[in-house]
Protein backbone atom coordinates (compact mmCIF):
# COMPACT_ATOMS: atom_id res chain seq x y z
CA UNK A 1 0.00 0.00 0.00
CA UNK A 2 3.20 2.65 0.98
CA UNK A 3 4.65 1.63 -2.54
CA UNK A 4 1.25 2.47 -4.41
CA UNK A 5 1.21 5.69 -2.50
CA UNK A 6 4.70 6.92 -3.27
CA UNK A 7 3.85 6.12 -6.89
CA UNK A 8 0.88 8.36 -6.66
CA UNK A 9 2.62 11.50 -5.65
CA UNK A 10 5.94 10.86 -8.02
CA UNK A 11 3.24 10.67 -10.85
CA UNK A 12 1.67 13.86 -9.56
CA UNK A 13 5.02 15.76 -8.72
CA UNK A 14 6.77 14.65 -12.33
CA UNK A 15 3.00 15.67 -14.09
CA UNK A 16 3.73 19.02 -12.69
CA UNK A 17 7.29 19.53 -14.31
CA UNK A 18 5.75 19.72 -17.45
CA UNK A 19 6.35 22.72 -19.51
CA UNK A 20 3.39 24.95 -19.86
CA UNK A 21 2.64 28.02 -22.07
CA UNK A 22 -0.64 29.03 -20.69
CA UNK A 23 -2.35 29.88 -17.53
CA UNK A 24 -4.99 27.74 -15.20
CA UNK A 25 -7.97 29.58 -17.46
CA UNK A 26 -7.04 28.78 -21.13
CA UNK A 27 -4.78 31.36 -22.60
CA UNK A 28 -3.66 30.83 -26.00
CA UNK A 29 0.11 31.21 -24.98
CA UNK A 30 0.41 33.83 -28.24
CA UNK A 31 3.51 35.84 -27.19
CA UNK A 32 5.09 39.17 -28.72
CA UNK A 33 7.70 37.47 -30.80
CA UNK A 34 11.77 37.69 -29.14
CA UNK A 35 14.43 39.76 -31.02
CA UNK A 36 17.48 38.83 -30.22
CA UNK A 37 20.47 41.07 -29.80
CA UNK A 38 24.15 41.03 -30.48
CA UNK A 39 25.32 39.98 -26.80
CA UNK A 40 22.94 36.47 -27.16
CA UNK A 41 19.72 38.01 -24.84
CA UNK A 42 16.35 39.14 -26.11
CA UNK A 43 14.25 41.91 -25.65
CA UNK A 44 10.23 40.89 -24.96
CA UNK A 45 8.03 43.28 -23.59
CA UNK A 46 5.63 41.04 -21.90
CA UNK A 47 7.12 37.77 -19.32
CA UNK A 48 4.92 34.96 -18.85
CA UNK A 49 5.07 31.70 -16.72
CA UNK A 50 6.51 30.08 -19.76
CA UNK A 51 9.75 32.33 -19.72
CA UNK A 52 10.94 31.19 -16.13
CA UNK A 53 14.83 30.47 -16.98
CA UNK A 54 15.21 32.86 -19.53
CA UNK A 55 18.03 35.92 -19.42
CA UNK A 56 16.35 39.20 -21.24
CA UNK A 57 17.47 42.19 -22.29
CA UNK A 58 16.22 46.70 -22.15
CA UNK A 59 17.34 49.40 -22.69
CA UNK A 60 17.47 51.57 -20.36
CA UNK A 61 13.93 54.25 -20.88
CA UNK A 62 12.51 50.47 -21.76
CA UNK A 63 9.47 48.51 -19.89
CA UNK A 64 9.14 45.40 -19.09
CA UNK A 65 5.62 43.91 -17.79
CA UNK A 66 5.12 40.34 -15.88
CA UNK A 67 1.89 38.62 -16.28
CA UNK A 68 1.87 34.92 -14.52
CA UNK A 69 -1.71 33.67 -14.84
CA UNK A 70 -2.79 31.39 -11.50
CA UNK A 71 -5.87 30.05 -10.45
CA UNK A 72 -7.51 30.99 -6.88
CA UNK A 73 -6.26 27.62 -5.49
CA UNK A 74 -3.17 28.30 -7.14
CA UNK A 75 -1.93 31.62 -6.50
CA UNK A 76 1.30 33.09 -7.74
CA UNK A 77 3.13 35.08 -4.97
CA UNK A 78 3.62 38.84 -5.88
CA UNK A 79 6.71 39.55 -8.23
CA UNK A 80 10.19 40.27 -6.61
CA UNK A 81 12.62 41.86 -8.04
CA UNK A 82 16.32 41.50 -6.58
CA UNK A 83 19.43 43.59 -8.06
CA UNK A 84 19.64 47.23 -9.73
CA UNK A 85 18.31 48.69 -12.85
CA UNK A 86 14.56 48.75 -12.36
CA UNK A 87 12.01 50.48 -10.60
CA UNK A 88 8.25 49.47 -10.16
CA UNK A 89 5.70 51.08 -12.25
CA UNK A 90 2.00 51.11 -12.36
CA UNK A 91 0.80 48.25 -14.04
CA UNK A 92 -2.83 49.87 -14.70
CA UNK A 93 -4.21 46.30 -14.56
CA UNK A 94 -7.12 44.44 -12.74
CA UNK A 95 -5.69 40.87 -10.69
CA UNK A 96 -7.87 37.87 -10.99
CA UNK A 97 -7.44 35.63 -8.04
CA UNK A 98 -4.18 33.89 -8.15
CA UNK A 99 -2.55 36.30 -10.96
CA UNK A 100 0.75 38.33 -10.26
CA UNK A 101 1.42 40.99 -12.76
CA UNK A 102 3.50 43.88 -12.39
CA UNK A 103 5.36 46.66 -14.86
CA UNK A 104 9.32 47.70 -13.82
CA UNK A 105 10.82 50.52 -15.48
CA UNK A 106 14.40 50.53 -16.80
CA UNK A 107 16.59 53.42 -14.84
CA UNK A 108 19.80 52.32 -14.93
CA UNK A 109 22.43 49.74 -16.56
CA UNK A 110 22.49 46.59 -14.10
CA UNK A 111 21.27 43.28 -14.25
CA UNK A 112 17.93 42.19 -11.98
CA UNK A 113 16.64 39.17 -11.36
CA UNK A 114 12.48 38.74 -11.54
CA UNK A 115 10.93 35.97 -9.26
CA UNK A 116 7.65 34.96 -8.44
CA UNK A 117 6.52 31.09 -6.57
CA UNK A 118 3.17 28.95 -6.53
CA UNK A 119 1.99 26.03 -5.04
CA UNK A 120 2.47 23.18 -7.38
CA UNK A 121 -0.65 21.13 -6.45
CA UNK A 122 -3.97 22.98 -5.73
CA UNK A 123 -4.65 23.51 -1.99
CA UNK A 124 -8.19 21.99 -1.56
CA UNK A 125 -9.67 20.63 1.62
CA UNK A 126 -10.13 17.24 0.98
CA UNK A 127 -8.14 16.76 -1.98
CA UNK A 128 -4.41 15.64 -3.00
CA UNK A 129 -2.02 18.03 -1.69
CA UNK A 130 1.62 18.38 -1.71
CA UNK A 131 4.11 20.83 -0.12
CA UNK A 132 5.43 21.54 -3.53
CA UNK A 133 6.63 24.87 -5.28
CA UNK A 134 6.65 26.23 -8.20
CA UNK A 135 9.20 28.76 -8.95
CA UNK A 136 9.06 31.28 -11.52
CA UNK A 137 12.60 33.31 -12.55
CA UNK A 138 13.73 35.77 -15.19
CA UNK A 139 17.38 37.40 -15.35
CA UNK A 140 16.51 40.77 -16.84
CA UNK A 141 19.62 42.70 -17.73
CA UNK A 142 19.81 46.53 -18.20
CA UNK A 143 22.06 48.55 -21.06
Amino acid sequence: MRRIATLAVTALLLAGCGTQTGGDRGDSGDSVSPSPSSSGCTSVPELHAADSGRTVCLAVGGTVRVALDGAKNRPWAPVTAEGSGLEAANSGIVLLPGDANATFEAVSAGTVRLGSSRPLCATETGKVSCKSIQDWSVTVVIT
